[in-house]
């Protein structure tokens, strides 16, 4: 039997010679090997503990292999693992119902990923505008949707797309947090809008209140469909299960992945009950989502949610976290903002953001950097105080040692968002 988890160099070393020989180099490596993580910590294959506050994009929002998950997973592994979805089986109803009730009283499609998430309310939206003869949708620039060839092209960010020119009719794209323009760009051929309640790749860029309830609005008067991507701020992130139920209005579709899973890889889409039905068998599949495996990774997720009351979690520790990053501020004068919404923040800096990353990371602390500038700081849901004081005091000596450049590329993130 291969012994799973590298215990020196050079069994480490030969783990990153086999991505290098035998993986599809589609990332940006940091050349950690990581091999066991739990709540906020993760080790290497040296023993390093690292302190995780941007566990894979989310994935692990209620923190790596939170114990209800790891049993909920077994469990089920000695149950049944998979059924093809012409048949059913208890958990993906139960599931579904349970996402309907904590939302908008949907119905639900499974399937992997964000991604694919976002594909289902494409085909969705052009079977709605359809019966006018309509397809476009409108999306935000600097949106991220995923990187299917359609969701690529939806994402607001030109230099995720253009590589796979020509691309697939029917998007378009104005600026974020900007109504008139939105309002403009709205013809005949318009069925939908779609918009991340707040943009995390795109830099924690958080709306208006009334701008979103504009958007709302004229979705309603012009008959074209409102669909949120939750992906990354869904299930808690943000304070509430779902960013919209800040701002007062409710999407007709609504596109979740990363936390609900708890690390295990799902995606879904809940839709308001007279749109879901127009996706009639034969229009729309996927192999392996709702697999029972799945649905019991989720269920386990929103009970602890629910149980250890982490909504409540996310507005306490968001707003320590937020005074402990504004204090940063006063004391590092080329931080130009702290932005975000319950335990989804970033601060802006003047200059480039990737040494800084590189530094915490040797320090023993993951965050991220996107757009060059932009530090973004998102902690599990489970996080404490203590997690947060020494997360502060790791970032405020790397603040300290590394003044950051005015010239803002690239940033050390491997060019992923995470999302396929």
């Amino acid at each position: 039997m291969n012994k799973l988890i590298p215990d020196n160099e050079m069994e480490s070393r030969k783990v990153t010679e086999n991505y290098e020989k035998y993986v599809v180099p589609s990332y940006g490596r940091s050349g950690i090997v990581f091999v066991r993580g739990k709540g906020s910590y993760l080790w290497d294959s040296d023993g390093k503990k690292y302190l995780d506050f941007f566990p894979g994009w989310a994935v692990s929002g209620i923190g790596h292999c939170n114990p209800n998950v790891v049993d909920a997973i077994c469990r089920q592994s000695e149950i049944l693992i998979h059924i093809a979805n012409n048949h059913y089986h208890p958990w993906q109803g139960m599931l579904a119902k349970k996402l309907s009730d904590i939302s908008f009283g949907g119905k639900v499609f499974f399937c992997n990923s964000g991604a694919e998430a976002n594909e289902a309310a494409i085909k969705l939206a052009r079977l709605y505008g359809s019966k006018t003869g309509r397809h476009g949708i409108i999306s935000m620039e600097n949106s991220f949707h995923g990187r299917t060839l359609a969701t690529v092209t939806m994402t607001g960010q030109p230099k995720y797309s253009k590589p796979f020119a020509p691309l697939p009719a029917g998007f378009s794209h104005v600026p974020f947090n900007d109504f008139d323009a939105l309002r403009k760009k709205v013809d005949g051929n318009t069925a939908a809008v779609i918009i991340e309640p707040i943009q995390g790749e795109g830099g924690i860029n958080v709306p208006d209140r009334d701008y979103l309830q504009q958007v709302s609005s004229l979705c309603r008067d012009k008959d074209m469909l409102l669909i949120f991507d939750e992906v990354q701020t869904g299930f808690g992130r943000t304070g509430r299960f779902f960013a919209y139920q800040h701002f007062g209005i409710t999407p007709d579709i609504m596109t979740l992945a990363k936390t609900l899973g708890g690390g295990f890889p799902v995606g879904a889409m809940v839709a308001r009950k007279d749109i879901a039905d127009l996706m009639i068998p034969g229009t729309h599949a996927s192999t392996f989502g709702g697999s029972p495996l799945a649905c019991q990774a989720c269920l386990a997720v929103i009970d602890t949610i629910e149980k250890e009351r982490l909504l409540h979690n996310v507005r306490i520790m968001g707003e320590y976290l937020a005074s402990k990053l504004s204090w940063l501020k006063q004391k590092h004068p080329f931080i130009r903002a702290v932005k975000g919404i319950g335990l989804m923040l970033a601060i802006e800096i003047e200059g480039e953001g990737s040494g800084i990353v590189r530094e915490c990371t040797g320090k023993g602390l993951l965050i991220n950097c996107t757009h060059g500038n932009i530090l973004r700081i998102m902690p599990a849901i489970t996080t404490d105080k203590t997690e947060i004081d020494a997360a502060v005091k790791i970032l405020d000596e790397c603040l300290s040692l590394y003044p950051p450049t005015r010239k803002t590329t690239g940033c050390a993130r491997g060019d992923s968002t995470g999302k396929s």
